[in-house]
């Protein structure tokens, strides 16, 4: 089996790598570090961790950084005196951790998974524990720990329909690595349920709710100031301000329009879009440009250019680490990956700075949550544009409801706090001070 997935991965390295390094090239930054991905890291970091108890967590990408620096703060006041290692996939993650977490902080690639890349990176690390957060699972990796004997935990799981379809076609794979996890960490018993049904011991397996609640309520320092960069924008203290979070193709472009629309009525309305990917600023600058949008870049602003009143409509914000930030001075939020493309991106943000939010239909990927804020009447599902536009009016016209909404939402995240203290008191219990 294992001769077999080693085949068909190089297979289908090979095939795919053209579209991996290009993407990759995209996001910029892709060369520093690059061998890194092939588990040659340097002498440097071998000396910082010889002779030390080392903890080794992996989050792929920006969302799962976030989460992972919360819980590394949390962890080393339990664990002062073991190494900490962070790795990350992606070259936008890397730049989270390295603004986020401080220099002792060890942050590298995580290996590509092939056999003698895995080995060559645990060789080195020789981790006492490895935490996967919210991360994909890759076979030679949690085979390689399970040779070593390294205890290895999964933290913040989600298990989506179509991941444990999946999961369990490939049971004859993937059931012996779901065994040997020493901790999981679940959202809710739905999700508990099927990783007993994949494997995990069902002692292993804890529901404590999801980390994003403890994550956006921790208060966290930001460089940018939002008020000084609308008055660079030209735009009034008085202002109106909706902000799209985390948007996907085509949704710039729906509340692109929907603020035009509605300016008729609040003069004072001010866009701000923030897409999830920030290497499609250029896109999304070009396709509000051809729907006649005056639209500025938030790295304009950072080269010094100032706008008189009237001048710009929207911002595009093709930066990093700043969605929080814009949140804060947001009177209405939209959360994108809900109306053009399915999946959803985090509501907890928002709510956790008392915004009144609106999504799309497609959030599937919180489907405990979301219930959650609507039945508390803490957000509002749209099943369409129109139907967004109808919402954002109503909630523009009306500062009590937006208030009153603001406020629920804040009380849904105040009351699924706890998971990070939980979490690690799972890890702390296995690995021992």
């Amino acid at each position: 089996m294992r001769l077999l997935y080693n085949i068909l991965f190089t297979i289908g390295f090979v095939f795919s790598a053209p579209f991996y390094f290009l993407k990759m090239r995209r996001r910029g930054g892709w060369l520093a570090g690059f061998s890194q991905r092939f588990g040659h890291y340097d002498a440097k970091l071998k000396q910082a961790l010889t002779n030390r108890r080392t903890l080794w967590f992996h989050a792929v990408s920006v969302g799962e950084v976030n989460l992972c620096t919360h819980l590394i703060h949390a962890i080393e006041a339990r664990l002062p005196h073991h190494k900490i290692v962070v790795s990350t996939t992606t070259s936008t993650g890397m730049s989270e951790l390295r603004r986020r977490l401080p220099v002792h902080i060890a942050k590298i690639y995580y290996p590509i998974d092939r056999r003698k890349h895995v080995q060559r990176a645990l060789g080195l690390l020789n981790p006492e524990a490895m935490i996967f957060v919210e991360a994909e699972l890759w076979p030679n990796m949690i085979w390689g720990l399970q040779r070593r004997g390294i205890p290895y935990f999964l933290v913040n799981a989600r298990i989506s329909d179509r991941s444990f379809r999946g999961y369990r076609r490939a049971g004859f794979l993937f059931r012996p690595l779901f065994e040997r996890f020493a901790g999981v960490g679940v959202q809710d018993e739905s999700d508990a349920g099927r990783l007993r049904a994949l494997g995990c011991r069902p002692e292993a397996v804890r529901v404590v709710g999801s980390l994003k609640f403890d994550s956006a309520s921790t208060p966290q320092r930001t460089a940018i100031d939002v008020d000084a960069l609308l008055r660079q924008t030209g735009v009034p203290a008085e202002a109106l301000v909706l902000v799209g979070g985390s948007t996907h193709a085509g949704e710039e472009s729906i509340l692109a329009g929907i603020a035009s629309r509605l300016r008729k009525r609040f003069p004072n309305l001010f866009l701000i879009v923030v897409p999830r990917h920030q290497e499609r600023g250029a896109e999304v600058g070009r396709e509000l440009k051809a729907a006649g949008v005056r639209a500025i870049f938030r790295t304009e602003l950072s080269g010094g250019r100032r706008c008189s009143p009237g001048e710009v409509d929207c911002l595009i914000v093709n930066t990093t680490g700043e969605l929080r930030a814009f949140y804060e001075r947001a009177d209405v939020v939209f959360v994108g990956k809900s109306l053009t493309a399915e999946g959803g991106q985090n509501p907890i943000e928002p709510a956790a700075q008392s915004k009144p939010i609106l999504f799309g239909p497609h959030m599937q990927n919180f489907p405990q949550i979301v219930p959650e804020f609507l039945a508390q009447n803490a957000a509002i599902q749209v099943k369409d544009a129109q139907e967004l536009e109808e919402s954002v009016a109503r909630l523009l016209a009306d500062p009590e409801l937006r208030g009153e909404m603001g406020w629920r939402a804040r009380g849904v995240v105040d009351k699924n706090q706890g998971g990070i203290e939980k979490t690690v008191g799972m890890i702390v219990e296995a690995v021992g001070g």
